[in-house]
């Protein structure tokens, strides 16, 4: 197949896409794993879950006591200054009182043990006096439900605990544990292939070539790609020649339902990818309105989706978290959801020209007062991964912006949004 006739790079006179615009179009396109497959909770961190969860039962299953302490009639306090109750026993945690609790009487209770009938309110123990097998308490002391966790009250029989496209995590795991579900239905791992092309390009661990950069990119990628929901091959450096290049695409189409490369997506780059793309594919290049990352490259190679990434370092990983992640968060059945975006101080001037969105790295801070602040990690070049590295966040400068002053807040994007 050829390219589509949007092909905004091969004309540098159409309109560039927004940031926006290029999701909006990349979330229409691609579609859900259906797939799905059954883990028990240990195995099932970081997945997505496919089915919902309903509870069978109660959560507590009973009513409980938040605390230390003696369970007690409310209404043999009502009226009196002070209270004095005989003690007829204790419930402790799994031991339960067998009895019930009579007018004049109260029992020694534990956290988490079950509120014996008749009792209605917990006292705390640091506001008795006990004298052998009585005890006394003031009337301010008490009201009625006080320190009680009741039947039902975190979650009841019937209720839908966790909806479907929920990513399971530390919470969700022991909320699914404590209505007793061990093993749950979740979206089988996404599969995704990338690899690097260029001559230019030499792998980690070997001498450099005259003219040789090493490949950082496949290596950035490799960790924004370890994921739970995600099984990834890695197809290493390709060099620039048509039989490797054409049957590189064909090996990634083959394995993966997303197929990732680096490199070669502006005008006149990597001649080979481009006309293996359109043979084999059907692909959209674009100019998007931001900085860094203006290149980018997206469509179909048979049933794989395939973006086409921007070869500067930087590039890459703005791209990839601004397009491929939203891409990857659908895919893998995940609900959609909206980017997590602070206002903060900023602490220095920015520079900045206006027509593209800037993505500028940031190091986010809170002061001592607790207001937000940000700064900047430095030269923003799209080379500098550096200034990645440095950041935990990423500034947001309108395409309109002429840049910004010390001061003024700026919109930002904290890279635990990306997790």
């Amino acid at each position: 197949m050829s390219t589509t006739a949007t092909d905004c790079c091969a004309n540098p006179k159409e309109k560039l896409l927004s940031v926006e615009q290029g999701r909006e179009r990349i979330l229409q396109a691609v579609h859900t794993v259906t797939a799905t497959e059954v883990l028990h909770l240990t195995a099932a961190l970081g997945r997505v879950l496919a089915k919902p969860v309903v509870s069978t039962i109660d959560v507590p299953p009973f009513a409980n006591s938040a605390m230390d302490g003696y369970a007690v009639r409310s209404q043999d306090c009502a009226d009196s200054v002070q209270a004095e109750l005989s003690v007829t026993g204790s419930s402790f945690a799994g031991a339960p009182f067998a009895g019930a609790v009579a007018t004049g009487q109260c029992v020694r209770i534990m956290t988490g043990a079950v509120v014996p009938d008749g009792a209605d309110t917990i006292i705390m123990q640091e506001h008795v006096e006990r004298n052998a097998e009585r005890v006394t308490f003031s009337w301010k002391h008490v009201v009625a439900g006080q320190h009680v966790r009741y039947a039902g009250e975190d979650t009841r029989c019937g209720d839908t605990v966790l909806g479907s496209g929920i990513k399971l995590g530390a919470a969700e795991t022991g909320l699914l544990a404590s209505v007793g579900v061990s093993e749950v239905s979740v979206s089988r791992r996404l599969r995704v292939a990338f690899f690097s092309t260029g001559d230019e390009l030499a792998s980690i661990g070997t001498p450099l070539a005259a003219g040789q950069i090493y490949d950082s990119n496949r290596y950035a990628l490799h960790g924004m790609l370890a994921k739970p929901a995600i099984e990834y091959y890695d197809l290493g450096v390709i060099p620039d020649q048509r039989a490797a290049v054409r049957e590189a695409f064909q090996q990634a189409a083959e394995v993966a339902d997303l197929v990732l490369t680096s490199g070669g997506v502006s005008v006149g780059e990597a001649d080979y990818v481009t006309e293996t793309l359109g043979e084999l594919g059907e692909i959209n290049f674009w100019r998007m309105a931001m900085k860094p990352g203006k290149p980018l490259a997206f469509g179909q190679l048979d049933d794989a989706v395939f973006f086409g990434l921007p070869g500067n370092p930087v590039s890459t990983m703005v791209t990839f978290y601004l397009f491929v992640l939203p891409a990857i968060r659908k895919m893998t059945g995940e609900t959609p959801r909206d980017p997590l975006l602070v206002q903060a101080r900023c602490a220095v001037d920015l520079k900045k020209a206006p027509g593209r969105m800037e993505f500028q790295r940031g190091i986010l801070q809170r002061g001592k007062d607790g207001s937000l602040s940000v700064s900047t990690t430095g030269m923003q070049g799209s080379h500098l991964l550096t200034s990645m590295s440095r950041a935990n966040c990423f500034i947001h400068l309108p395409a309109a912006s002429a840049g910004t002053q010390a001061g003024e807040w700026v919109t930002v994007q904290p890279f635990s949004d990306f997790d």
